[in-house]
């Protein structure tokens, strides 16, 4: 059997399952995300087992440290998945819900929330991803197919022989997850074409996979945004403040795609904050790479380029520019941001007001850091990524996002 034949023949199974699975009432789809949490925790020695393989391969193969850090399991985590699931179980079936009314020619007519159908996932190194798609489309009735990153293999097969385990345990069809074992390109590839079988396509990942899927796949893509994010500390900031808030966009978690990559800084507040930023980030090793006038104030920083201003480091390097208006941050966020997270520091609240108004991402904070932009942040549950563009959803994509509308028409001898 060829790839492509073997990619087929999971995307027929899936096609059926999800068939059966929109069937499957609230109480039976919450059942299965609980066994799936139950079996993740009583199994997680076998499960950080097969992601210390991954481990030990991905080193061998150079992978950057923070990107290991993406890629690595522990007990901590694991928990965290299976507490995610048992969150996502107490949030409210979107399928079935909806709207109805009647026309004067007698008709009532109900708009109601069903699942997509087949959703399939193409995703790095990530295996929370494998748990909270997969998790997110069973609530809503979805079959989901995915495909990992090479990095990740055996973690992922790990995982979703588990998930496998509890939709058969609670007498649901098992191809309703299916995995991709092949991490060869043709594979992704593959399942971009998958038209007919697949009703969306999420890729999740870097800007380079990102950018492959959207440009040759043939199936409708949701695309899911790289996160060149940025924080602006305005004239009015509270430093302190700003400082904590910068420390902890760049520096918590640098890999993720709502970590800060570029930090504004007003030239009024420049002189006395740029320091105060310079010690905060040498805790972390971060390297600066700034503007003229910044290098004036951190002669340590790396002159930035215009190309450091368009990138998504996933590092400890931090961009830094000096602006002397918020006319001029806002100009510099719309022109090099991806349109996924930004934030503003400052007490003045027609600026933040007008920082809300203007700048056009999915998310936008003030005094807050970008961080939050996460699905279970946001009382999500979960989420299987986070869209930057404005069809049909945007910014964390929770339950209702892996749901379209079906409309049902009950009419008494009605012509027209």
């Amino acid at each position: 059997m060829t790839l492509r034949e073997e990619i087929e023949a999971l995307c027929i199974n899936a096609k059926e399952a999800s068939a059966r699975l929109a069937l499957a009432d609230t109480e039976t789809k919450n059942g299965v995300l609980l066994r799936i949490a139950e079996l993740l925790e009583q199994e997680r020695e076998s499960l950080i087992s097969a992601n210390q393989q991954d481990l030990e391969a991905a080193e061998e193969n150079g992978v950057a440290k923070t990107m290991l850090d993406r890629l690595a399991l522990n007990e901590n985590r694991i928990r965290g998945m299976a507490e995610a699931l048992r969150a996502l179980v107490k949030l409210e079936d979107p399928i079935g819900t909806g709207e109805s009314w009647t026309r004067p020619s007698g008709l009532t007519i109900s708009r109601v929330r069903v699942p997509l159908g087949v959703v399939a996932m193409i995703y790095e190194a990530r295996p929370n991803v494998t748990v909270d798609s997969a998790a997110l489309c069973l609530k809503t009735g979805n079959a989901v197919i995915l495909r990992g990153g090479k990095e990740a293999i055996s973690t992922n097969s790990a995982i979703v022989a588990l998930i496998k385990r509890a939709l058969e345990d609670r007498g649901l069809d098992p191809h309703a997850v299916e995995l991709i074992e092949s991490t060869e390109r043709e594979s992704a590839q593959i399942l971009m074409t998958m038209r007919g079988a697949i009703d969306v396509l999420i890729p999740r990942g870097g800007k380079g996979l990102i950018q492959s899927v959207v440009e040759n796949a043939t199936v409708p893509v949701i695309e899911t945004g790289a996160g060149n994010c940025h924080l602006l500390v305005d004239e009015s900031a509270d430093l302190a403040m700003a400082t904590r808030i910068a420390v902890n966009a760049k520096c918590s978690r640098p890999s993720v795609c709502n970590a800060v990559e570029t930090i504004l800084v007003h030239a009024s507040v420049a002189a006395k904050f740029l320091p105060m930023l310079n010690d905060a980030m040498q805790d972390f090793d971060v390297e600066l790479r700034g503007c003229a006038r910044t290098k004036v104030l951190i002669p340590t920083a790396t002159e930035a380029t215009e190309e450091d201003y368009y990138t998504e480091y996933n590092d400890y390097i931090v961009a830094v520019k000096v602006v002397d208006t918020l006319s001029d941050a806002i100009a510099h966020i719309n022109k090099y941001s991806t349109g996924h997270s930004e934030a503003i520091v400052t007490e003045n609240a027609d600026n933040a007001e007008r920082f809300l108004r203007e700048i056009n991402s999915a998310a936008v904070y003030v005094n807050a850091s970008t961080r939050f932009t996460d699905g279970g942040e946001f009382g999500f549950g979960a989420e299987i990524g986070i869209s930057t563009q404005k069809l049909h959803v945007r910014g964390p994509m929770g339950l209702p996002a892996l749901t379209t509308e079906k409309y049902l028409v009950r009419g008494n001898g009605a012509i027209r």
